[in-house]
This record gives structure tokens, C-alpha cells and sequence, in this order.
């Protein structure tokens, strides 16, 4: 029986790493590349220019701009890009192998928890978790792992701070702070990280306050340390007076969301979240429900019934010897299963009560990648503590059951999807700019002003040009790049985009 179980557990291994390399290679070569990333591209590519840490300015007046508040994803993910770019690979290879290793990291990260919560099981389907959550719809997309964009790196580094906080606490905070450089809004995964610490002080009371708040100060240190190096740069290109201007730009973009639209409802909100997923929401619901049921069953169970009696995730693991570290692996799933429900919980409340933010899921996806996949490995050792109890354990199979069918299923809709031919690649982007990049070569054009903003800035990008938006003052007398039917004289024609004189 254990060698049959070891052998299911490979194969559905294997076929789980054939479904995360299938993503991620169509993320990394096939896939578009879009305005978001082309947008984000041009940080690093200034950065080599000499032009200092910025953006090309499409939306802050399309001039080059310095530590430009509407680049939400941060330092920690474009100085490694701007650091591939000098070695003079392809710029969008250069772009995309950074997430993507974030990504690599990411999956290691949430076996190493998984396996510390309920074993090998638990870990796979933590590492399957990511997969069934889908994130390519709408229009602000992250279309895959590789994806010029910070919210996987942020989840990534969450993540690894989960891992080495036990032992390494200012290590946790460095991590956090980094991952805060990644994505600002990874901010909100603070209160999380505290309950972790609270729930690794010692004593009990006051005492244990105590302890925490001792405890606390050095990681909480390290957590500022990227952000106070970053805004230090900032004050020192700035000085005093832009710094000021560049913290208010700051504030107005964090405040706004950087969008203007209809309000948006927590139904609404949470509709988006249920359906952010490879399987119908029906079928997502139920996952979550049961997960729940699981958890605060495990929960109840690891407080009731002795550890040394029995361990479900040994059971499942050895054939059924208990295990010598039953005790510490239920302190483990106690400690990270609050830790991500806090977490979990922060993103999505935040995003949910959040108005003025579109029902882009994209926003809550930090804590989606770092904190769902733990509370799904919870939810397998919550089956497996229940599985202690004589009168649960078909109750117990029968739920864990339907989150590995779930997950499963997710995680392998989505791998046969990223399969299908896209509407629009990458090579035919390439294809479809290369006249155009001849033209703008042949006659030395600095800039282009994408006519709208949208599909015209990534070609932009893949030209070579600073990108401006067409409305600014800036680009009055700049060349436009179309999809569009040009209202001027045109250019070059690449078939599928058009460069036009400004009207």
C-alpha cells in the first residue's frame, strides 16, 4: 500500500511539473507582450541609458520620469531586469526570465511550507494551488508566470519570509521589506507576518507580549531597510523640495489606485475572485467551503486529541508508525495556516471594500499566490488530523478528496489553456513592428506617441523608442503608432500597426 501511494504520488508530481512548464514557457516565448510590461520595460532600459531610475512618463506627461509613482512594481523586480538587459540579450527575454524565476522560487517556497504543514502531500497541492488560479482575464491581466509585473515576486518573497521566520527573523523582515519593493501594496501582508511572530514568542500573557514586542523591533528594522534605501536615492536626485512632490505623486497614485471608473461592490469584487479560477464557481465555492471545514476541524481535533496518540500526515507518509515530529508539525500548520488566513483575508478584505478599484483581480493576486496555497496545504492537514478520529475519517477522505479533484483540476484546465494558440503572440508583434523599427531607425525618431494607450505601447517598446501617450503636450509634434485607421499622413505601413504623422 505505501509503495502504491509513493507511486501515485510521483506520477501526480510529474504531471504537475509538466503543467508548470508548459505555463511557464508559453508565458516566457509565446505570449503577447503588453502595455503593463512594455510600460515597466522602459525603467531598466533608462537605467543603462544613463537616465537614471525612469520611466519613459507615458502617463505622468510622457517625459522621462524619475522614480515615477505610476510604476507600481519595483525595484526589487526591475534592477535585476536592467542588470540581464547589460549582458545585451533580447530585451523581453531579459524581461520576463526575472518574474519567472521569481515564479521557480515562489513554487520551491510552497513545497518547503507545505512539507513543514502536513508532509508531501500537503506540498503538492500547495505547489498545485498557484496553477489553478488564473489571473489572464480582463484587461489589466497578468497573462503568466513571466509577465514583466511585481505581484508574483512580492508573493514569491512573502513567501521565503514564511519559510526562514522561525529561525531568522530579521531575514523575514528583509524579505518583506524587499518584497514591499516589489509590489507597495504588499504592505498589507504586515499584519499577517505580526501574528506569526506573536505566535512564535514565548510565554504566555503578558510575558508573551513582552516577548514580541522584543522580538519585533530588529525584523520590523529590516522590513524598512529597502524602502528607506529606495527613498533615499529618491531624495538625493530630488532634493528636498522634489522629494516632497514625488511622496505627494506617490500618495495620489496609492490613494486612487491610479484608475477612474464606476464603483465597484464587495458582490461584485468576490464574483471576480470565485471565477479567478480554472474551474467553474460552483466548483471553486465548494473547494473553499470544504477547506475551511477541514481547517477549523484540524484545528479543533490537534487541541483535543494527543499528538503522540497518532499523526495522519505520518500515516500517510510511512504506512502508519507515528511520527517522532507529529507535535512540531502541528505547531508548524497552527502558526503558518493563522499566518495566511490573516494574510488571505487582509487582500482580499482590502480589495473588496476598495470602491474605486476595478474588478481587476490582479490587485488582491499578491495574497492569492502567498497565502492560499498554504491554507490549502492546511486544509490537507486538517484531513489528515481528523483522520485521527474514528467516527471522521470518511468524512475526512471524502473532503480532501474534493480539494485534490479541485486543485487538480484547476491546475490541469489551465495547463491544457496556456496550450491554445493566443490571439495575438509575440512573434507576431515582432513581426508586425519590424518595418516600423526600420523606418524609426532610418530616420532617428527618439519618441513615439502610442494612439491609445493600449495595444500601440508595447510595439513601441519592441522598437526601441520612448513611448508618450498621443494626448500630451509633449507629443504634439510626435509621431503616432496606430492600430488604428491614421487620420494623417502615414509613414510606414507594418499591416497590423501604422506610424502616422501628428496631426
Amino acid at each position: 500500500m505505501t509503495r502504491a501511494r509513493s507511486v501515485v504520488f510521483w506520477v501526480l508530481a510529474a504531471a504537475l511539473l509538466v503543467g508548470h512548464v508548459l505555463v511557464a514557457w508559453q508565458s516566457l516565448t509565446v505570449w503577447r507582450f503588453w502595455e503593463d510590461e512594455a510600460f515597466n520595460l522602459t525603467v531598466p532600459r533608462n537605467l543603462l541609458a544613463g537616465l537614471g531610475y525612469a520611466s519613459d512618463g507615458a502617463l505622468s506627461g510622457s517625459i522621462i520620469t524619475l522614480f515615477d509613482a505610476r510604476i507600481s512594481t519595483g525595484p526589487a523586480v526591475l534592477l535585476p531586469v536592467a542588470a540581464l538587459l547589460a549582458t545585451g540579450i533580447d530585451p523581453v527575454l531579459a524581461a520576463r526570465l526575472v518574474p519567472l524565476a521569481y515564479w521557480i522560487l515562489l513554487l520551491a517556497g510552497l513545497w518547503v511550507l507545505g512539507r513543514r504543514i502536513g508532509g508531501r502531500w500537503a506540498a503538492l497541492v500547495a505547489v498545485a494551488t498557484p496553477l489553478a488560479f488564473t489571473t489572464s482575464a480582463g484587461v489589466s491581466p497578468i497573462q503568466g508566470p513571466a509577465d514583466l509585473l511585481g505581484e508574483i515576486p512580492a508573493a514569491a518573497l512573502l513567501v521565503w519570509a514564511l519559510v526562514v521566520l522561525p529561525r531568522r527573523a530579521w531575514l523575514a523582515g528583509l524579505l518583506v521589506g524587499l518584497a514591499v519593493q516589489a509590489k507597495l501594496i504588499v504592505l498589507l501582508a504586515l499584519p499577517a507576518f505580526a501574528v506569526a511572530l506573536f505566535l512564535l514568542s514565548p510565554g504566555s500573557g503578558w510575558a508573551r507580549v513582552g516577548a514580541f514586542v522584543r522580538r519585533s523591533w530588529v525584523p520590523l528594522l529590516f522590513v524598512a531597510l529597502p524602502t528607506f534605501l529606495f527613498e533615499l536615492a529618491a531624495l538625493l536626485t530630488f532634493g528636498f523640495g522634489g522629494f516632497i512632490e514625488h511622496l505627494r505623486a506617490l500618495r495620489d497614485f496609492v490613494r486612487s489606485g491610479g484608475q477612474l471608473g464606476e464603483p465597484t461592490t464587495i458582490a461584485q469584487k468576490l464574483t471576480t475572485l470565485a471565477e479567478s479560477w480554472s474551474v467553474p464557481v460552483w466548483v471553486a465555492v465548494i473547494v473553499a467551503a470544504v477547506s475551511v471545514v477541514l481547517i477549523v476541524g484540524g484545528l479543533w481535533i490537534s487541541r483535543r486529541v494527543p499528538d503522540a496518540v497518532s499523526d495522519a500526515g505520518s500515516v500517510s507518509d510511512t504506512g502508519g508508525s507515528a511520527s517522532p515530529g507529529a507535535s512540531s508539525r502541528s505547531s508548524s500548520a497552527v502558526l503558518y495556516i493563522a499566518t495566511a488566513a490573516v494574510g488571505g483575508l487582509a487582500f482580499v478584505a482590502w480589495w473588496a471594500t476598495a470602491s474605486h478599484l476595478p474588478l481587476w483581480v490582479r490587485h488582491p493576486a499578491p495574497g492569492v499566490f502567498a497565502f492560499f496555497p498554504i491554507l490549502a496545504a492546511g486544509a490537507v492537514w486538517g484531513a489528515q488530523q481528523m483522520l485521527r478520529v474514528q467516527h471522521l475519517r470518511i468524512v475526512s477522505v471524502v473532503a480532501a478528496s474534493v480539494i485534490a479533484l479541485g486543485v487538480g483540476a484547476g491546475a490541469a484546465v489551465h495547463a491544457v489553456a496556456a496550450t491554445q494558440p493566443p490571439w495575438l503572440t509575440l512573434e507576431t508583434q515582432r513581426a508586425a513592428v519590424a518595418p516600423l523599427k526600420e523606418w524609426v531607425e532610418e530616420n532617428d525618431v527618439e519618441w513615439l506617441a502610442a494612439e491609445p494607450w493600449g495595444a500601440a505601447v508595447a510595439p513601441i517598446v519592441l522598437i526601441g523608442a520612448h513611448v508618450g501617450l498621443f494626448d500630451a503636450a509633449s507629443m504634439t509634434d510626435v509621431p503616432r503608432l496606430t492600430g488604428m485607421e491614421c487620420a494623417t499622413e502615414v509613414f510606414v505601413d507594418g499591416g497590423m500597426f501604422q506610424i502616422c504623422a501628428a496631426p
